[in-house]
């Protein structure tokens, strides 16, 4: 099936279960990545980015909500979370939910549910149509069929390789990305290219879609991290 522009991540440390439900996950298209412990987690948000995360309850060194709360107050708060977990009691959904989930799926999860599910929250974000469709973050307006971004109605020249880093952008806004997962998105891992490759097409996107804070958004860069596209 051909790949969607999503990427998933699971932590879990069943392996058992995170082979399962990763196979579900890459017969629907996406990509994942696999996480088996909180610190794990944490460890490669510097160098990788997911955008939903499918989170347990129970982990070896914390536990579900505890990262969830972790995820909200951290630079990435806007990461989409939905707590896979055998724990079904209301309090438990409550607890889940009031820590920053946004969907709860009790095991064992039904294959078709999950990939809706996953689905729904994506589209809830503007990332589960693999970039097929327009998009709005005003004043701009994304149309990725014409490889075209318009600003208040008026189109911007740019090159097919900084149309698909906006676009990449600016379906992520909010979000750091880094520039190893620019490089494996929108480069698609060419081994020539270096992250100062990344950083000149950054800066000349900067300056062409004018996301200097003037129009209501900002590009910047975030120490040790990548890129964050934000509102100014």
């Amino acid at each position: 099936m051909e790949k969607l522009d999503a990427v998933i991540g699971f932590l879990e440390d069943d392996p058992d279960q995170a082979d399962l439900i990763l196979h579900w996950l890459e017969q629907a298209g996406y990509r994942t990545r696999l996480y088996s412990s909180a610190s794990d987690f944490r460890r490669h948000q510097g160098s990788e980015a997911i955008d939903l995360l499918l989170l347990d309850w129970m982990l070896p060194d914390a536990s579900g909500p505890e990262v969830a709360a972790w995820i909200r107050a951290s630079a990435n708060a806007r990461l989409p979370i939905i707590f896979l977990t055998a724990r079904a009691s209301e309090a438990d959904v409550v607890r889940g939910l009031n820590a920053g989930a946004d969907d709860y799926v009790v095991k064992p999860a039904k294959q078709h549910e999950l990939v809706a599910r996953v689905a729904a929250v994506l589209r809830r974000f503007g990332l589960d149509d693999g970039g097929g469709g327009c998009f709005d973050v005003a004043p701009y307006r994304v149309d990725p069929n014409r490889q075209r971004i318009a600003f208040d109605g008026r189109d911007i020249e740019l090159t097919p390789r900084e149309f698909e880093l906006a676009a990449f952008l600016f379906r992520r806004h909010g979000r750091i990305v880094s520039r190893e997962a620019l490089l494996e998105n929108v480069w698609n891992m060419n081994a020539s290219v270096s992250t100062r490759t990344v950083d000149t097409h950054v800066s000349r996107l900067r300056k062409k879609l004018e996301l200097n804070g003037e129009h209501g958004w900002r590009l910047s860069a975030v120490y040790q991290h990548g890129y964050r596209l934000e509102q100014a």
